[in-house]
């Protein structure tokens, strides 16, 4: 039997007793390819660490992530918080400018294959947790963002939007609106703020319909966000992880590898 029809004869098996595959190897990424290859209602969820592969630090990964970060007086966590934005406002800014904004940072092949995805039309949306635009930079045009945008600033005054350049470029470490001296606020979803109602109720309506649901990169720890996987109806769910999630075992389709090499390969190829 060859290697193709080896392939489907798994994939085959797999679909019909809707079991968990785990693995890492080209077999399981073949079996990927196949699910998308055969779906026109694909959503995509994914975290930090589909980022990562753009040299941007995800927040839990032992000595590079950005909770190991050591020197500042308060943990990251706190300099994150609603509360220290409106009280230690410099610190703040201190901290995100240096920590959180990664302006040269370029899609990588996950970016791009999910990009190419949705140009074929068999993705419908993509529902991230970061804040850095890659995915839009990659030519995605849905992209729901749970957490916002670095790329979008506001007055906390008059409401006044400005670019994120308006921020980096600011002679003062805090930047001030132009039009009423108001403190420009990032609208990116700090600890202590809600998520953004409209965004969330989108997501859940996305993650409800889909045929197969891709996650990637996400440890899947973060709430509300990671919730929204337990909307999903289907018998398609594909995570993608370096590392054990808590959901590996509701998985269809487990793969603990790089996620640009595996949409690259299962999407490059179609």
């Amino acid at each position: 039997m060859g290697k193709a029809l080896v392939h489907k004869f798994i994939y085959d098996i797999m679909k019909k007793m809707d079991i968990l595959f785990s693995g890492g190897d080209l077999l399981s990424v073949e079996i990927l390819k196949k699910i998308i290859d055969e779906s026109d209602n694909i959503v995509f969820f994914g975290g930090a660490g589909t980022s990562t592969e753009s040299n941007i630090p995800d927040f839990r990964t032992a000595d590079t992530g950005l909770y190991s970060s050591t020197g500042q007086k308060y943990a990251p966590e706190v300099m994150l918080s609603h509360s220290f934005f409106m009280n230690h406002t410099k610190e703040f800014y201190e901290f995100y400018k240096e920590k959180m904004i990664y302006k040269d940072a370029l899609p990588n092949l996950a970016h791009v294959a999910l990009g190419n995805l949705e140009k074929r039309g068999k993705l419908k949306a993509i529902i991230t947790q970061n804040i850095d635009g890659l995915h839009q930079r990659a030519g995605s045009k849905n992209v729901l963002e749970l957490h916002g945008s670095v790329y979008r600033n506001y007055c906390m005054d008059c409401r006044e939007k400005y670019s994120l350049d308006i921020v980096t470029q600011s002679s003062e470490v805090v930047p001030k609106c132009i039009k009423c001296g108001g403190i420009i606020k990032p609208d990116v979803v700090l600890y202590e703020e809600g998520l953004d109602n409209y965004t969330i109720q989108r997501a859940v309506e996305y993650i409800a319909n889909a045929d197969v649901l891709i996650v990637g990169g996400t440890s899947l720890v973060v709430y509300p966000a990671a919730g929204l996987i337990e909307y999903y109806r289907g018998n398609k769910l594909i995570l993608i992880n370096k590392s054990t999630t808590a959901y590996d075992n509701r998985a269809n389709l487990l793969i603990q590898d790089s996620i640009g090499k595996v949409l690259n390969v299962a999407i490059g190829e179609l």
